[in-house]
């Protein structure tokens, strides 16, 4: 009896005898278990299901929905993400990077599964503006040109080598947003799709984004472009461009990013800005000329969570991938849900 004790702590079970009118056992509501007794030994065998970290995800196989060919495929969740890591991130960037994506989408993932309900027949899907990118082995290769198998080994490695591992926040997985280039500076939810704040998503800064190709871009229209887009969005938009304050910033977010912009007889938040007039994220300024309006952009995505170019250069400065995830993400647990 007292080794049957003994395995049923190790579970956190606990349970009572009284002999005179058989057993009865008192579990925690979120184990499942089954009992049996051996008449001619009188032992107790008792089996308990492992919990999953209360992270009401079970680690499993996923459904992935294919949208193109609308066709749903069931695979390992970690040979999964070796292809989604394989389309969100580069292969040349540092090996710690490449770790961080793979448990920031890993986590990603299992929010979404829990959390999302985007789809009635699969659990994620491969695009990147509803779920995450994700491209096979051979198109990949067929990008990549040279040295596949090095370079797939490498993302594999990155893979294999954090399975299972999650970042949690009260014992759950967190949403784990990410993005290429923060600019400089991360932005914080609520300012991007409303709602409220995350604890564990906050403003974080991160030197040397500015070497990056994402950095920095331009987009210009005429103003005839600017009017049509507008109108597009507001049937009733008119501007009069001889007016001195005709565009104008009202207001900046937390991050330095556009909150609030007037254009015209409209004032319209930076994201709806970025989405009207295609930019890649939402802190810009603008030059307006005789006949044109450019957009000078900072940054490329919508600013919260991981910062992809960032992580690369956190790495490259020595920070191993969990430093890398500490950083973008706050008071964050890094957990294996295969050793719960």
């Amino acid at each position: 009896m007292k080794n049957i004790i003994e395995k049923i702590k190790k579970h956190y079970v606990f349970f009572f005898l009284f002999s005179s009118i058989g057993a009865f056992v008192i579990l925690p509501m979120w184990l499942t278990q089954s009992f049996e007794i051996n008449k001619n030994t009188q032992r107790i065998e008792i089996n308990v299901e492992k919990p999953s970290l209360d992270l009401g995800v079970q680690y499993k196989k996923i459904n992935l929905l294919h949208n193109n060919e609308n066709v749903v495929e069931t695979l390992e969740l970690e040979d999964y993400l070796i292809n989604v890591v394989a389309a969100e991130m580069p292969v040349e960037y540092e090996e710690e990077a490449l770790k961080a994506q793979a448990t920031v989408a890993r986590t990603y993932t299992l929010y979404q599964i829990e959390n999302g309900h985007k789809h009635d027949n699969a659990d994620v899907c491969d695009s990147s503006t509803c779920c995450q990118a994700w491209i096979s082995k051979e198109k990949r290769y067929e990008k990549w040109g040279d040295n596949q198998d090095e370079k797939w080994s490498k993302l594999t490695n990155a893979v294999y080598s954090t399975a299972g591992e999650v970042i949690t926040y009260d014992g759950k997985p967190i949403d784990a947003f990410f993005h290429s280039n923060s600019g400089g500076t991360t932005e914080i939810p609520i300012n991007v799709w409303g709602g409220s704040d995350f604890p564990y998503l906050q403003v974080v800064e991160t030197s040397g984004e500015e070497e990056y190709s994402q950095y920095y871009s331009e987009k210009e229209y005429t103003k005839a472009e600017i009017e049509s887009r507008m109108k597009s969005a507001y049937s009733d938009f008119s501007i009069d461009w001889n007016e001195e304050n005709c565009i104008e910033i009202l207001e900046y977010t937390e991050s330095s990013r556009i909150k609030t912009l007037k254009i015209g007889n409209k004032n319209i938040s930076g994201v709806e800005a970025r989405k009207i007039f295609e930019l890649k994220s939402s802190n810009f300024t603008y030059e307006i000329s005789e006949s044109t309006v450019k957009f000078k952009v900072i940054g490329y995505g919508h600013g919260v969570g991981l910062s992809q170019t960032g992580s690369n250069t956190l790495a490259k400065e020595g920070k191993n991938y969990k430093e890398i995830i500490e950083h973008f993400f706050k008071n964050i647990e890094i957990e294996n849900i295969k050793d719960k």
